[in-house]
């Protein structure tokens, strides 16, 4: 997946928490935690220049 996690410094510039088929996904995701987002749902915008954004273990 495109399991992501979102510095918290920057989790809630990225729009609306994990919700409806985001939330659904992520229930398939290990080490799920409450900066976790579906990279593929983050809308890129100017606001978000600069965020770190980190990768879980078993993704590498």
């Amino acid at each position: 997946t495109c399991h992501v996690y979102v510095d918290p410094e920057w989790i809630g510039r990225t729009g609306p928490a994990a919700e409806g088929l985001e939330q659904s996904m992520l229930e398939f995701a290990e080490d799920v935690t409450d900066q976790s987002r579906l990279a593929c749902q983050i809308i890129v915008a100017d606001n978000l220049d600069g965020l770190i954004l980190k990768l879980p273990e078993k993704q590498h």
